[in-house]
């Protein structure tokens, strides 16, 4: 029987905390669990993670002490790597936990995976747990620390700040807006949800036992604009940029990688497709994909930002046979994401005076998937008769041709 993937096993031993991380999964070890152990060989930078929607992740990932193999799976080879950052994995529940480790000095930063729809202020959410554990760490002598949140939100970094402000009292909110830095981020690494087929490629690879291996592309980017006032891994290293506005590589991402992605997941699955990999060959997805390009790529407005090669790599990497990204799994909290992917660029399009077509494509076709509604997007895109005209006709051909 081939030995579990552990710390004594594979000789690694554990750095000491430094970040804490909220939202164990796929998306976080892929990202920045990978930036973290690759600039990092003195083994100075630990991370803290605690589970997000599936606890049972961090429980696995446990018995592993944190360990993981991520596998670069490329066109033709997988190339596997085991990853040692995360140093604990901790059940999203222990807020006592969490609160411990954020008011901890030695902790610098806490980065954030929770999905766009992690953001709500709910009692119990990430972020009414992050503001506890913000207090506690202001009652122990306030030091100064980073928050990173790293999902496809525009400007994640004052999102996050504007919800913890208006969580907190009027004490911790006068700490937070003098000794709390909030860094905005865009993360790009397509990170699909582990295959069936999948759970044993560590012994396959020929290594050790992993009950928790993440599969991804070989591409990475990571672009961050904020201040660390505690100091953080050198993460440029691994080639990740600092930069000071990062909105136009957060439209590029978001509208262009993430939108093209949302069309797919809709239209992709009227016309028969599991994967994103099939998607993108079948000549109307990828007319449709093309047509809302051009459409982000003008309300984009940044040729700085080397758009035509962005696309065109965007297309390899959805042509990658062997990433099994399954269009169901991007359709998840469609309504949001479509607000955030698609919506911008329809409305930049129509002030313009500009049709919006493919933008129309993709709601007429999310419209069809689960029988939306535009008002429940946009309200005044649901107002403008002009491209509700499209929008209709769109779903009529949609829905003509499933009957």
């Amino acid at each position: 029987m081939t030995a579990l993937l552990t710390r004594d096993a594979a000789g690694l031993p554990a750095a000491p905390v430094r970040l804490v991380h909220l939202g164990l999964g796929a998306f976080h070890r892929a990202h920045q669990a990978w930036w973290t152990a690759a600039v990092d060989p003195d083994n100075e930078w630990g991370i803290a993670a605690f589970s997000g929607r599936n606890p049972g992740a961090a429980e696995v990932l446990a018995r592993q002490d944190g360990l993981f193999t991520l596998v670069e799976r490329g066109p033709q080879r997988d190339l596997p790597q085991v990853v040692p950052s995360i140093v604990q994995a901790i059940e999203g529940a222990r807020v006592d936990r969490l609160a411990e480790l954020v008011a901890a000095e030695t902790t610098v930063a806490v980065t954030m995976t929770v999905t766009e729809a992690g953001y709500g202020l709910q009692p119990g959410s990430p972020l009414a747990r992050l503001v506890a554990a913000l207090r506690a760490r202001y009652r122990a002598g306030g030091a100064p620390i980073a928050i990173v949140p790293c999902d496809n939100l525009p400007g994640n970094g004052a999102v996050v700040r504007a919800a913890l402000l208006e969580l907190a009292d009027a004490d911790l909110e006068q700490w937070i807006e003098g000794s709390v830095s909030f860094v905005s981020t865009s993360v790009d690494r397509i990170t699909p949800r582990l295959a069936d087929a999948d759970l044993d490629i560590a012994e396959r690879l020929g290594g050790l036992a992993d009950r928790a291996p993440v599969i991804t592309e070989p591409f990475r980017d990571w672009t961050l604009s904020g201040a660390f006032p505690a100091g953080r891994p050198p993460w440029e290293l691994a080639g990740a940029k600092f930069v000071d506005d990062i909105a136009p590589y957060e439209k590029r991402k978001l509208w262009l990688l993430n939108g093209a992605h949302s069309l797919l997941a809709a239209l992709g699955q009227l016309r028969g497709h599991e994967l994103v990999a099939q998607a993108i060959i079948d000549p109307v997805c990828r007319e449709g994909v093309i047509e809302f390009w051009a459409e982000a790529r003008r309300a984009i407005d940044d040729e700085s930002l080397g758009l035509d090669a962005y696309c065109a790599a965007l297309l390899e990497r959805f042509e990658n046979p062997r990433i099994r990204h399954e269009l169901a799994q991007i359709a998840l909290d469609a309504e949001t994401k479509l607000r955030l992917r698609i919506v911008p660029v329809a409305r930049a399009e129509r002030a313009a005076g500009r049709g919006a077509d493919g933008c129309a494509r993709a709601i007429a076709a999310w419209c069809a998937l689960v029988g939306g509604r535009v008002e429940g997007l946009d309200r005044d895109l649901a107002a403008d008769t002009g491209f509700m005209s499209t929008v209709s006709a769109e779903l009529a051909v949609m829905q003509r041709s499933r009957a």
